[in-house]
């Protein structure tokens, strides 16, 4: 058996550190390439030659480019980032409110259930029940006045 053979502990505990070391560093580079990339898109202040030379500078010479970029415009990334969250977070909040705001209207079937309650309570009568019944069904109800669509299909 001349042959060298290679086992997993024949790689010594420092080398693996520092292999692992060297590809968490080159990972979390990648991910700042990308970041920034994402912010060059993003900033409206930069026209379009400015957007393309950062660009330029970040692929051409990566590592340079990257560490000029962050000394040159890292403190507005942030705030970019933040600006860009807090936009999302007021239209997501306007879209929650506006879906919300839409169920409020009543419909015919929200009407009939009062009506129903009304007379389960006594306080209209079998006949007042079937009268106003009939209303909500042909569209002439509260509800169809409330209800701007359905009174222009009328």
């Amino acid at each position: 058996m001349n042959t060298q053979t290679y086992l997993a502990y024949d790689y010594p505990l420092l080398g693996m550190f520092w292999t692992l070391l060297v590809v968490f560093l080159w990972i979390l580079w990648f991910i700042l390439l990308f970041r920034i990339i994402v912010d060059v898109f993003r900033d409206d202040e930069l026209n379009g030659w400015a957007k393309g030379g950062w660009l330029a500078l970040v692929i051409v010479l990566p590592l340079l480019g990257v560490f000029v970029y962050v000394i040159a415009r890292g403190k507005n990334m942030g705030r970019r980032e933040v600006a860009h969250a807090r936009a999302q977070q007021k239209a997501f909040d306007d879209y929650v409110r506006e879906t919300a705001a839409g169920g409020s209207r009543t419909t015919s079937v929200d009407e009939l259930a009062r009506l129903s309650e009304i007379r389960a309570r006594g306080d209209i009568t079998d006949d007042e029940f079937r009268r106003a019944k009939e209303l909500v069904l042909s569209g002439s109800g509260p509800s169809a006045r409330s209800d701007p669509a359905a009174s222009a299909r009328h």
